[in-house]
C-alpha cells in the first residue's frame, strides 16, 4: 500500500530526480516514526509505570524526526513547496491519528484500515509532485485505483479473519467484512466495465483480474480446510496479485 503506488508513479514519471529520492526517504521515516510515537504516548497515557522500550523509543523518535527535518526542508526549497508542506501537514495529522486508534487498540478496525489505505496511496502524489511539481491527471487515477485495489483487499481479508473465528469457535461467522467485500468487488466490476468503455483495456484488465482472484479467495473461504491454511502464505498471495495488478494499471496509464 505504501510502496507500489510510489513505484508506479516514478515508472510513470519516465524521470529520476533527486527530490524523488528524498520523498522516499521521507515517506520511509515518517510510516517507520509511528511505532516509537505508539510507545512514548502508551507511556505517557495508560502505562502506570516505566517500560524499558520507552528509552529507545525516544531514541528512534528523535533520530526519525530529525531525518525527517532535513527531508522536508529540502523539499521545502523545491518549487512545488507549497503542495509539499499541504502533504506534510496531512502526513503530521494522520500520524497523531493513528498513533491514537493504537492507543485505544483500535487498529484492527477495518474503516481504520481503509482510511489508512487512501492515506498510505497517496505516495503517489508526492513522487509525481518531487519530479513535475504538479499533480498530472493520470496521478490522480493511479491514487484511485491503488485505493479502490488495496481497499477491496482488506474487506477479503477481514471477512477470512472473521471466518477462520467462526470455524474455531464453531458459529457462524461475522457477515459485515463479506458484505463489504463484496460491494467492493461489485465496484471494481463496474470500473472494469467503465474503463472497458472509455478504451483502457489494460486497467479493464487490471481491475478484472483482481476481482476475479478476490472473488475466487471469498470463494474459497467456504472452505475449511482452505481456512487453515497460514496467513503468511495467504499475505504472499495478495502480495503477488496486488503487484501483477499494479503492473497492468501502469502499462495501461503509460
Amino acid at each position: 500500500m505504501l510502496l507500489l503506488p510510489f513505484l508506479s508513479a516514478a515508472v510513470l514519471l519516465r524521470q529520476v530526480r533527486w527530490p524523488e529520492l528524498v520523498v522516499l526517504f521521507a515517506i520511509v521515516c515518517a510510516f517507520a516514526i509511528k511505532d516509537p510515537l505508539i510507545v512514548l504516548a502508551r507511556q505517557r497515557l495508560v502505562w502506570k509505570q516505566p517500560h524499558a522500550e520507552t528509552q529507545a523509543a525516544k531514541q528512534w523518535t528523535a533520530i526519525e524526526l530529525l531525518l525527517l527535518a532535513v527531508c522536508g526542508i529540502a523539499l521545502l526549497l523545491t518549487e512545488a513547496w507549497r503542495f509539499f508542506a499541504l502533504l506534510f501537514l496531512g502526513a503530521v495529522a494522520f500520524t497523531v491519528f493513528a498513533v491514537m486508534i493504537n492507543v485505544r487498540n483500535r487498529q484492527r478496525s477495518e474503516w481504520f484500515q481503509v482510511a489508512s489505505t487512501v492515506a498510505l496511496s497517496a505516495t503517489s502524489i508526492a513522487a509525481c509532485l518531487s519530479v513535475k511539481g504538479s499533480i498530472s491527471g493520470w496521478c490522480w487515477l493511479l491514487w484511485l485505483l491503488s485505493a479502490l485495489q488495496a481497499t477491496a483487499g482488506i474487506f477479503v481479508v477481514h471477512a477470512r479473519l472473521d471466518a477462520r473465528i467462526a470455524a474455531r469457535k464453531g458459529g457462524a461467522a461475522d457477515t459485515g467484512s463479506r458484505r463489504a467485500a463484496l460491494l467492493c468487488l461489485a465496484a471494481l466490476v463496474l470500473a472494469a466495465v467503465c474503463f472497458a468503455y472509455w478504451g483502457r483495456y489494460w486497467i479493464t484488465a487490471a481491475l478484472v483480474l483482481v476481482a476475479a482472484c478476490y472473488a475466487w479467495e471469498l470463494r474459497r473461504q467456504q472452505d475449511a480446510a482452505s481456512l487453515q491454511m497460514p496467513l503468511k502464505r495467504v499475505g504472499q498471495q495478495a502480495l503477488a496479485v496486488s503487484s501483477c495488478y499494479a503492473v497492468l494499471v501502469v502499462i495501461g496509464l503509460w
